[in-house]
């Protein structure tokens, strides 16, 4: 099963540790010499040192502030060894740590622990973890669908991905949004009309995700009337912010009005990319969607190549480009024959 890219720990008014700190622990003249604070020893000694005054001193968010600076720096042991003190009182320590056992970031991987601290931190009445109960609420319900630290329940994902989804709320968890709408697209839990709700909904809120999606469900007219014009605005603007399965869907959507030249000369951009869990990083895309885009580029322009449409036919590198296809997205790949062998494309 495709594996979700948690949702990190969101921050609480933005910026890193030293970014937040640096103004009160460092003179004009040593900043104007610093390169870079995250690099330079003398900064992070004398945030450490301030962070640990504070302590001292009784500050409630300084604990943290020293685990989230640690974890920052790259510090891992140092950081869990610190959200470790005070996750029991302190929210985001506890959402931290819990990402951290999830994906086992500095620390041996523990889906059970990592679990529970999510669900601390969902079921928490401080006002303090208030910014993160959407995320947390995402990240159990991504266990759900996984199966990872619990029994594997479509129902208990959609359950905690609701929840974390806020009807629509810009301010809560856009990937469960996004998520939502391809839990309802999948054959086991079908509902388009749900599907197109959530993703249009996260599709607002800014996901590049769903807005792919949505470019193919009104391609294809699922979950509402086939609108051809609503499909290429929603495909080419998700293609130009980075949404390679966008990017292959509209390489179809060109082919299919025999705009040649347009869906080959995009298809070879699209076919160039080779790192696909770097750009799912990168977009924020499912891999396993950043591959079928792959695989749509690498079908029609083995098409183009084939027929002679938009540029010189050459069998033999059509047949490579359909072979990757194939090799890309088996599921895909049954497609692809029977299109050709009906003589569709």
């Amino acid at each position: 099963m495709e594996k979700i890219v948690q949702e990190i720990y969101p921050g609480a008014g933005g910026g890193s540790v030293i970014n937040t700190l640096q103004d009160e622990v460092v003179d004009e003249s040593v900043k104007a010499t610093s390169v870079s604070g995250a690099t330079d020893d003398q900064l992070f000694e004398k945030i450490e040192g301030h962070l640990l005054e504070k302590i001292q001193a009784g500050d409630k968010t300084a604990p943290f502030l020293l685990g989230q600076f640690y974890y920052e720096e790259d510090l891992l042991e140092k950081a869990v060894v610190q959200f470790e003190r005070i996750k029991d009182w302190d929210s985001q320590a506890a959402y931290q740590l819990g990402a951290m056992y999830y994906d086992g970031i500095g620390i041996a991987e523990d889906l059970n622990k990592g679990f529970e601290l999510m669900l601390k931190v969902a079921n928490a009445k401080s006002i303090r973890a208030q910014h993160l109960k959407h995320h947390a609420q995402f990240n159990i319900g991504r266990a759900y669908f996984e199966g990872h630290g619990v029994e594997q329940s479509n129902v208990e994902a959609e359950k905690w991905w609701l929840l974390a989804a806020d009807d629509g709320n810009p301010n809560a968890s856009i990937h469960a949004q996004t998520m939502l709408g391809m839990l309802y697209s999948r054959p086991d839990f079908l509902n388009l009309n749900q599907a197109f709700f959530w993703h249009s909904e996260a599709c607002g809120n800014g996901s590049i995700e769903s807005q792919g999606v949505l470019g193919v469900m009104y391609m294809e007219g699922h979950g509402i009337t086939k609108d051809e014009s609503s499909a290429y605005e929603c495909l080419k603007e998700a293609a130009e912010r980075g949404n390679v399965y966008a990017q292959g869907r509209l390489v179809q959507l060109f082919y299919r009005k025999k705009l040649y030249t347009k869906a080959s000369d995009l298809a070879r951009r699209v076919v160039a990319y080779t790192d696909v869990e770097e750009l799912a990083k990168d977009t924020g895309c499912l891999a396993q969607y950043v591959t079928k885009g792959i695989a749509y580029a690498c079908f029609y322009l083995s098409r183009c190549l084939a027929l002679g449409n938009g540029l010189r036919k050459d069998e033999e590198e059509a047949k490579n480009y359909f072979l990757r296809a194939c090799e890309l997205d088996p599921v895909l790949a049954h497609d692809f024959h029977m299109e050709v062998a009906y003589g569709f494309v």
